[in-house]
């Protein structure tokens, strides 16, 4: 398991060629379908994944609860560090850090540009009245 999450589990998986992927699937117990909605999260990921915005390759959704006795998704697996707290990224040289602060603004704009509709989100938007 990849830990750190804080909602949905993601386990990092070996295939018997000893490829690496990510599988993706709601908590264990009760779960608000509306918050741990695996197909809605595949399906973002896969449309983003049409546009310049990085981010990993999805692989496959399965909704078959007998498989794994939750709905789930694969994706590529992207080697990395989690900055998940202060004390991974004071451990950074400043240069660095800055250079990751300049990264993640970048990819927000890239973001924040995605037009919705023309990768087939268009249905998940709120819009004004």
């Amino acid at each position: 398991m990849i830990a750190g999450g804080r909602s949905n589990i993601t386990y990092r998986v070996h295939d018997a060629n000893g490829r690496t992927v990510v599988l993706r699937r709601p908590p264990t117990g009760h779960v608000l379908a509306t918050a741990h909605d695996m197909g809605r999260e595949h399906r973002i990921i896969t449309a983003v994944g049409t546009t310049d915005v990085p981010v990993p390759r999805t692989l496959g959704m399965c909704d078959d609860t007998a498989v794994n006795d939750a709905p789930f998704y694969v994706m590529s697996f992207v080697d990395g560090v989690v900055l998940d707290g202060q004390a991974k990224a004071v451990s950074l040289s400043p240069a660095t850090r800055r250079s990751l602060a300049e990264d993640l603004i970048d990819v927000m704009v890239r973001l924040h540009a995605v037009d919705v509709d023309g990768v087939g989100l268009g249905d998940l938007a709120k819009r004004d009245a």
